[in-house]
């Protein structure tokens, strides 16, 4: 049994995460998931997940400078943790493990 435990929407936002090394704060982050899953992510959800995984030491986070652009608002990035790292890797593995032990027959009936 894992040590760790990631939901779908978590798991997702962590690798999200990751794919967008530095440069990871809550836009970014729901517009690559939309990008890349086609699938929509309200930015009320995604905060509510950001926050759980920061606070189970999948995620840290830091403010970058403020810009004029967001009228003096900083942006909160985040980093994949190295606890997160592992996380995930098992998460991984334990899909993989399930995937390698399904029967070709499972997808291809003969009848």
């Amino acid at each position: 049994m894992s040590k760790h435990h990631l939901g779908e929407f978590e798991e997702i936002v962590m690798l999200t995460v990751a794919i967008l090394y530095g440069e990871a704060y809550g836009v970014a982050i729901i517009d690559e998931m939309e990008k890349r899953l086609n699938r929509k992510v309200s930015i009320g959800s995604l905060q509510t997940v950001l926050r759980r995984l920061e606070k189970k030491g999948y995620l840290s986070s830091e403010f970058g400078e403020a810009t004029k652009v967001r009228g003096g608002k900083r942006k909160r990035f985040f980093m994949v943790t190295n606890f997160g790292r592992q996380a995930l890797e098992e998460a991984k593995d334990q899909r993989l493990a399930l995937w390698n032990a399904i029967p070709a027959i499972a997808f291809n009936p003969q009848s």
